[in-house]
């Protein structure tokens, strides 16, 4: 499903130049659960933003599902993140003026065309995710797990081909944090693609991979 092929990410610094990634190669079967692991600056979030078609590598190849992504033009990688790419933050990003409803539905707003099962579809995963009761409620009236269960439902509402989650645990208690991952691994034994970015060794113990990066480098996969 994933090809990363010498990926490569340079970025100019001054009169010097950063390599964030040095030429990564890298296979993700559909249906894996992987997690990235390593310290600050190792190249993890630079990584998953070329993944997320959110920045382009400097050289190399990076084929999703087949489609090549890396030389795609905003336009073209906008529309491929709208219909092939769920994404999960540390900090939720749900808009607080929108009721959990609104919020969930917004990756709609970005298609050309409105899918007219989007709302019922919203609401079965708000269900599926124990929100049913909350879905006119504003984000300021959730809790850190709620608002991260209802970023998971808004991820998943253009049922995309890869879930992507950075540090999805990072601002959750530890109760949270449990039943967010216990949602994870839910997702996966039902066949989604998905791939977290961690510091947490608990965290990256619920994937069936880990990934380590250092200074740039795969150092194991």
């Amino acid at each position: 499903m994933i090809q990363l092929d010498n990926i490569q990410r340079h970025y100019k610094q001054g009169s010097g130049t950063i390599q964030a990634l040095r030429g990564l190669s890298l296979r993700i079967a559909p249906g894996e659960f992987v997690a990235i692991m390593g310290s600050s600056g190792s190249g993890k979030s630079t990584l998953l933003n070329i993944l997320g078609a959110l920045d382009k590598p400097s050289a190399g190849s990076y084929r999703l599902n087949g489609i090549e992504v890396g030389e795609m033009d905003d336009d073209a990688a906008s529309a491929l993140r709208s219909r092939q790419i769920g994404f999960v933050f540390q900090s939720f990003h749900l808009l607080p003026r929108l009721t959990v409803l609104e919020n969930v539905l917004l990756p709609q707003r970005y298609l050309p065309e409105q899918d007219p099962e989007a709302p019922q579809r919203a609401r079965a995963l708000l269900e599926r995710m124990g929100l049913g009761h909350r879905i006119d409620h504003r984000p300021g009236e959730l809790s850190g797990g709620q608002l991260q269960r209802a970023a998971i439902a808004r991820a998943l509402l253009n049922q995309p081909s890869l879930l992507l989650a950075d540090e999805p645990t990072g601002n959750l208690d530890s109760k949270s944090a449990t039943d967010v991952l216990h949602l994870f691994s839910e997702l996966h034994s039902q066949g989604q693609t998905i791939v977290l970015v961690t510091h947490d060794p608990n965290v990256a113990a619920k994937a069936q991979r880990t990934i380590l990066l250092n200074d740039g480098n795969l150092v194991s996969a």
